[in-house]
């Protein structure tokens, strides 16, 4: 999962190499890294693999009675998924204070612990077992990609540092100039973006070498199926009660869960020895010393600015999107009508798609920021109306071509949609003190989404599709506005970050140089300065009075 970039000692010492074959040489380990990231952001797909390979087999009425015959395995799943998709809601309490008491790092690190024990649970599937791992799961979903929208961000940031270093406000640990960074933020989001969703691909191994040989094919899962599409209410309904043509092998399904728990504990090794810092050491001690009461309050205090409240539909309609995909168009239009084992194909395509069309978002290098989101929007809303009117024949595998269309043109739209709405974020809010409340509410409202998509499952596809459609309307108006606020230089309305408050005054805070960004010591010594020359005029009146009073006196 992680380690998009270098780490902190990585950096010092390129710092000491100043020639054209040390640049070559960080480029290439920028790339490795990507490569290593990737590897480890395998672990929440593998997750979703898991859960994919559990609910079939658990949804099998068969594999139910003969594996845990009384358990209620039907009744531990549903309590699982509500975990999942509840606990999220509340993440914006606590996901600042999370992330600057253990450092964006190790909250990374923690996260990917947690998803590794929700793989290991499921040696011994019981309700003690599994539902507080789906219970930790969901309360470390929106920190685990807070943590790496705000580690990607800085690390592109961190590259143009190293890039630009014999600049003069890099050396002197100043505010770079406005929109120094965004190229950089781009690409490294694109990248990231780009091999995450391949992720999606690697989710689908299960399903292709294990589970595909034990389902049974469309006309058993499909009997009693009469409706598709934009005509289906819920899920699938008619969907046959067993979906398993033979029960597979305790130690065939152990060998499936320990290659997953392997690649959890490679992630976890990944991050742990491959990830740098975010942030130097000292910047990470002023970020949670201006108090856990400040920390806690600074979210909601960062809801106030117009771009942020112009952007709140797009984050929820990308939570919405994601989720339909997943579920609604890939069982009611997939499943529905070319059966369960051709699942796969449809999310391996979208993936593929997805991967490919990030780098579509390097189109912001040359052209204005609003065309990939646009597009991405433009293309999206093109496929809910499509899909609002079409109604695929049940057990028909003539509708596969048109199913896996739809499926790569999606994969395009939420390329652009993720990537863009990322670099976005990251071109607004340089501030890296500020990065990690940003990312916050941006996952915060995509976990509201998600949340919203779970409970609407038993409304009809029409509904569904028309609350899709009139969000994103929603959403690409109020973006437009947004972009025609910013382009008019409307003052945004952005919370003051407090000073650190240090309980120990060490030799680094006697020095001259400061770890705090060009503006704030700009604001300090303003705020220094300002106080006393109005303190000066006041004391040159006190002076003159004194003087007249003292004439005064003698000539009574």
């Amino acid at each position: 999962m992680q380690a998009l970039f270098f780490s902190m000692d990585f950096i010092q010492k390129m710092h000491q190499c100043r020639g054209e074959l040390q640049h070559q040489t960080a480029l290439c380990a920028v790339i490795q890294d990507c490569a290593v990231m990737v590897l480890g952001k395998q672990l929440p797909l593998e997750l979703k693999s898991l859960l994919q390979l559990q609910l079939i087999l658990h949804y099998d009425e068969t594999y139910r009675e003969v594996k845990y015959s009384n358990l209620g395995l039907k009744d531990i799943d549903s309590k699982m998924l509500m975990s999942i998709n509840i606990i999220p809601v509340c993440a914006l309490l606590y996901t600042p204070i999370l992330i600057r008491f253990f450092g964006t790092k190790w909250m990374l690190f923690l996260t990917v612990g947690i998803y590794a024990l929700f793989v290991s649970t499921n040696y011994w599937e019981r309700f003690y077992t599994l539902v507080p791992a789906a219970m930790a799961i969901g309360a470390a979903i929106v920190p685990l990609w807070t943590s790496v929208g705000n580690y990607v961000t800085r690390m592109a940031q961190k590259y143009y540092e190293y890039v630009n270093y014999k600049t003069e406000h890099v050396q002197e640990q100043k505010r770079a100039p406005r929109g120094a960074y965004n190229s950089y933020i781009i690409a490294f989001q694109a990248v990231f973006y780009g091999f995450f969703n391949l992720s999606f691909v690697c989710a689908q191994m299960p399903m292709f070498f294990f589970l595909k040989h034990y389902i049974s094919d469309l006309n058993h899962t499909l009997c009693h199926v009469q409706h598709c599409g934009t005509s289906s209410y819920g899920i699938i309904i008619g969907f046959n009660s067993t979906v398993l043509q033979r029960l597979p092998r305790s130690s065939e399904l152990i060998t499936v869960e320990s290659v997953l728990m392997a690649v959890a504990f490679i992630s976890m090794l990944l991050v742990l020895i491959l990830c740098g810092s975010a942030y130097r050491p000292t910047e990470e001690i002023d970020l949670r010393s201006i108090g856990w009461g400040n920390i806690f309050q600074m979210p909601f205090k960062h809801m106030r600015d117009y771009r942020l409240h112009h952007l709140f539909p797009f984050f929820v309609y990308s939570g919405f999107e994601l989720l339909f995909f997943c579920t609604g168009f890939a069982l009611s239009y997939g499943v529905c009508s070319i059966g369960l084992e051709h699942v796969a194909y449809i999310l391996t395509i979208y993936g593929l798609s997805s991967a490919i069309c990030c780098s579509l978002a390097l189109s912001m290098l040359c052209l204005p920021r609003q065309v990939p989101l646009l597009t991405g929007a433009f293309v999206h809303a093109i496929l809910l109306i499509a899909l609002f009117f079409w109604e695929p024949r049940p057990r028909t595998l003539g509708e596969a071509p048109m199913l896996y269309l739809v499926a790569a043109l999606w994969g395009i739209g939420s390329a652009l949609n993720k990537t863009g709405l990322s670099s976005l974020l990251g071109m607004l809010y340089e501030d890296k003190e500020r990065q990690d409340f940003i990312f916050t509410i941006y996952h915060w409202w995509q976990a509201v989404a998600i949340f919203i998509v779970y409970e609407w499952s038993g409304l009809p596809m029409k509904a569904k599709l028309s609350i899709m459609l009139v969000t994103l309307v929603v959403a690409v108006l109020l973006y437009l506005w947004m972009e025609h606020k910013v382009a008019r230089s409307i003052p945004h309305r952005l919370p003051k970050i407090p000073k650190p408050r240090h309980k120990v005054r060490g030799y680094r805070y006697l020095e001259e140089d400061s770890d705090e960004t060009g503006s704030e010591r700009e604001e300090e010594e303003a705020e220094d300065e300002e106080p006393n020359e109005e303190q000066e005029q006041p004391r040159h009146r006190n002076r003159h009075g004194v003087e007249q009073a003292m004439v005064g006196g003698r000539r009574e």
